[in-house]
């Protein structure tokens, strides 16, 4: 595969080979784009090699970006000033304007000198800040090089890290036989390793910077945020594959590329990921930073033994991270990559991957983690004049929707509550005033919490029965209201427990205590609270109620359900207009929930299209595209003229796809699958004759998607009965897809074996077929290409639940908030037929997944042909689209398709 440098205007593309013209036409929009500082919505249909002119596209507009900079910084610096009016005659000297009188005032009120020694100062600031940048940059490249070249570095620095070590290791020996000497005894109040347990002194409501821990310090204070690319996508396995074909592409060796993840996926302390649960490896990796940074304070205090997991992670070490840093930026590299270097390097791939963010080019990460602004600061990503792509962005809406949506239980209400309440009693008395009076107002926000949903916080809500079911729904105001929280700034509360850290400190408390220790008379209420807990957990084997040891392995526990909560009262700070809570009461108090409901994702989406250079949202699928204009663009204050669609073919041949609408069947039964009919015998016996058709000429397998799971159940079972099933099988083997997600991949294995095997054997049985429900496992990220999807069902139209309350609210909510566009829909009902749509377009996209492959797909319903539908359809579907009345032509078509198609070329 030899690299192709093509020249697109002025513009030089390197492209690993000639690319299809949909291609050029992709990289030279994107570069558009960008430079432009626009917003572009892209599809490019899966097989078109979309990662590709996405890499190519945006990393040749940084390499122009970052040359045109360093000219612009080597004429300002060779100058030695800035130009003031884009290199126009420059004001005159000091002395000049030191003759006019003093009384001459510029336009904005001041002397004319001052004017010019202002700006003179920030001419002379301007050339100093680019000399450091320069400076800091060059000694960056040195060291990457270096590194690249120097094998040896690695290897020293390791040897370093092991003496260390080895110090560390005696220095603790010797002050722990120093404390056994002098008799050292813990506190009368507190157990040993209790004091970390107590919250510290709560000082003001006011923002006072970062809270104490390992996040203050993670950036380099040398290290510049270089310009930079934000790549994201859905899944792990989406952004790996992204990150080969980053490898694979012209820019693979040159670009300082950061993959970022989760803890969960970058841990590489064993004793912390077998915790298994993400919020409990979350916390343990907190709480054993919090230890290294109070280490030295406490080196000169007489120390007790600490607990082991109270001990700092042996991965983070200063030194080592930036050595990481340092390896992570020389070359590209995956998650799977990243996590083998630091167990090499015994240096933690987490926080070394965000110690390489200022200086990296393309930083490749998870959407979630990009679209939610706390995780974002985190993770110490700063969109201030940069790119960002978002990728497989079909469902963005409905991801910044269920990112910002929360709901928490009547039990953990009350295990809450509990906690919070055995945590006040135990250390009450160390607590200062104000830690006091915003803990009585987190018991009083959960009592009330509790008391509206209809229970009582005293008594168990697995046993409580609630006297009013049903659901209900209100804003944000009114909750506040029915709830006499009204009274409460919920503002200062959710500042002081991010703050404060309670819930951590409560996490920590129930560890000890809420299990595993036994009863004593010393602490009556903490038996209360273990036996609480475990009255909330019926199903968890009860410890045994001994002390644990140093050493001892821990049983996982659920992480701490004040944390859950706090999202929920971070969720009530949103707008009234923007959201709702969702009293949902269901018998018991337990299985009833509170839940806050985002109508408008645009409040969040708002800062990232406002802070960055360029937004660019992309996916093989994106049709329906008014959603993102109207929903998310325009309600973020995104101007029309700002947006830029962009939409290409795709490169198979127009004869290598069949699209048909059947508006009826074999018996000429009209096909139109609403809830009324779809149950009717007729109508799914109907829908049984058109498969066992299609199974006779169609080739290898057929995927037949279902609107839902309970429907395919119903159908499925009919057909037995009927015998259909039996007259399906003479021509496939059938499949249904599993509703467990850990079957999927042995389903799927045995469907493509059986295609494959009857392909090569022969005889009647041609193939398989697949029958899976639309939005299920198989409907997205699963390629069904060449003899493994041939022909693509779709029964019936897939239309969201009409009935649900949030879709109500939803409809309710644009009604009032989008302008109605003459000739259209209210934009109430237009989401209810872009949700539909958007799910057929994801499921049909299974098939078609490279030029040279083919298949039909065939959409069972008449409603499909009405123009409004069709108009959702992607463009390269749409334009090849054929409507047949009746169910004989549409067959002949099909029968012709296949027959010249399996033909061998």
């Amino acid at each position: 595969m030899s690299n192709k440098t093509q020249e697109i205007g002025d513009i030089h593309f390197p492209f690993p080979f000639t690319p299809y013209s949909i291609q050029k036409d992709f990289m030279a929009e994107l570069y558009r784009v960008l430079e432009a500082g626009k917003i572009g919505i892209f599809e490019s249909p899966t097989g078109t090699g979309k990662s590709l002119s996405v890499i190519c596209g945006a990393l040749s507009w940084l390499r122009d970006f970052e040359q045109k900079k360093h000219q612009e910084e080597a004429r300002l610096l060779k100058a030695g000033t800035t130009p003031l009016n884009d290199g126009k005659e420059q004001p005159p000297p000091l002395s000049a304007s030191c003759k006019r009188t003093p009384d001459t005032l510029s336009p904005a009120g001041e002397p004319d000198w001052v004017t010019q020694f202002v700006q003179k100062k920030e001419e002379r600031d301007l050339v100093d800040r680019l000399k450091e940048e320069q400076v800091r940059r060059k000694k960056r490249e040195e060291r990457l090089q270096q590194m690249r070249h120097n094998a040896q570095l690695k290897y020293a620095a390791k040897r370093v890290r092991q003496e260390e070590e080895e110090m560390e290791r005696l220095l603790r020996l010797s002050r722990e036989m120093l404390a056994a000497g002098t008799g050292a005894k813990p506190l009368e109040q507190l157990a040993s390793g209790e004091e970390e347990l107590v919250l510290a002194e709560y000082e003001s409501d006011e923002e006072k910077g970062a809270p104490s821990g390992v996040d203050e310090d993670e950036d380099d204070p040398e290290e510049e945020h270089v310009t930079k690319i934000y790549y994201c996508s859905r899944t792990h396995s989406q952004l790996a594959q992204f990150v080969h074909e980053v490898q694979r592409s012209p820019f693979g060796k040159d670009t300082r590329l950061v993959s970022l993840g989760s803890r969960q996926n970058l841990c590489v302390n064993e004793d912390v990921k077998t915790l298994g649960s993400v919020q409990l490896i979350n916390d343990r990796c907190m709480e054993m930073q919090r230890s290294k940074h109070e280490n030295r304070a406490e080196e000169e205090k007489p120390k007790r033994r600490r607990q082991e997991h109270q001990a700092a992670c042996p991965f983070y070490n200063y030194e080592q991270l930036q050595l990481l840093r340092d390896q992570v930026l020389v070359g590209v590299k995956d998650i799977e990559q990243l996590v083998a270097l630091g167990k090499e390097a015994r240096a933690c791939p987490y926080y070394g991957s965000r110690f390489a963010i200022p200086a990296a080019q393309l930083v490749v990460l998870p959407y979630q983690m990009l679209l939610h602004a706390a995780t974002r600061q985190a993770a110490g990503i700063r969109l201030q004049g940069q790119v960002v792509v978002i990728d497989e962005a079909h469902n963005l809406i409905d991801t910044i929707t269920g990112i910002h949506s929360v709901e928490v239980s009547g039990s953990q209400l009350c295990q809450a509550h509990s906690q919070l309440l055995q945590y006040m009693e135990r250390y009450g008395k160390r607590l200062k005033a104000k830690n006091l009076m915003y803990i009585k107002q987190i018991l009083y926000l959960l009592e009330k919490f509790v008391t509206v949903l209809g229970g009582n916080v005293k008594q168990n809500p697995n046993t409580q029965s609630l006297s009013q079911t049903g659901t209900e729904l209100k804003t944000i105001n009114d909750f506040l209201f029915q709830t006499q929280i009204d009274n409460i700034n919920l503002f200062k509360v959710r500042h002081y427990c991010e703050k404060s850290m309670i819930s951590r400190k409560l996490f920590g408390f129930t560890e000890r205590y809420g299990i595993v220790l036994a009863p004593s008379r010393e602490q009556p209420n903490l038996a209360g609270l273990q036996h609480f807990l475990q009255s909330l957990q019926p199903t968890v084997t009860k410890t045994p109620v001994t002390p644990v040891e140093d050493g001892e392995a821990r049983v996982p526990r659920p992480a701490s359900p004040l944390m859950h909560i706090e999202s929920f009262l971070a969720a009530l700070t949103t707008a009234n207009q923007d959201g709702r809570v969702i009293l949902s009461r269901q018998g018991s108090l337990s299985q009833s929930s509170l839940k806050f409901l985002l109508l408008n994702p645009a409040v969040h989406f708002a800062q990232v299209v406002k802070e960055c250079r360029a937004v660019v949202i992309a996916g093989g699928t994106m049709q329906p595209v008014s959603d993102f204009r109207e929903q998310l663009l325009a309600c973020a204050g995104v101007e029309a003229e700002r947006v830029v669609e962009f939409s290409c073919g795709h490169v198979i041949p127009p004869d290598n796809i069949l699209p048909l609408i059947i508006c009826s069947g074999p018996s000429s039964q009209q096909l139109e699958f609403t809830y009324q009919k779809r149950e009717l015998p007729q109508m799914m016996d109907e829908t049984g004759r058109i498969l066992c058709n299609l199974c006779t000429v169609v080739p290898g397998g057929v995927v037949c998607f279902f609107p839902s799971y309970e429907y395919q159940r119903q159908v499925y079972a009919h057909w037995d009965k009927s015998g259909l099933l039996a007259r399906l099988a003479v021509r496939k083997k059938i499949f249904q897809e599993p509703k467990r997600a850990n079957q999927v991949e042995q389903v799927l294995m045995e469907y493509s074996r059986c295609i494959k095997c009857c392909g090569q054997a022969g005889g009647t049985v041609t193939g398989a077929l697949l029958l899976s429900v639309v939005g299920g496992k198989m409907s997205e990220g699963i390629n069904f290409s060449d003899d493994l999807g041939r022909c693509v069902v779709m029964v019936g139209m897939p239309y969201p639940n009409i009935k649900s309350p949030e879709l109500q609210e939803k409809m309710a909510y644009l009604d009032q908030t989008l302008p109605r566009v003459p000739g259209q829909p209210p934009p109430g009902k237009a989401l209810v037929e872009n949700l539909c749509m958007k799910a057929v377009n994801q499921s049909i996209g299974r098939a078609i997944r490279h030029q040279k492959d083919f298949a039909s797909i065939v959409l069972l319903d008449q409603r499909y042909a009405r123009p409004p539908i069709l108009e959702k359809l992607p463009a390269w579907i749409r334009d090849r689209v054929e409507v047949r009345a009746t169910f004989g032509p549409a067959f002949a078509t099909m029968r012709k398709f296949h027959r010249e198609k399996s033909v061998p070329s």
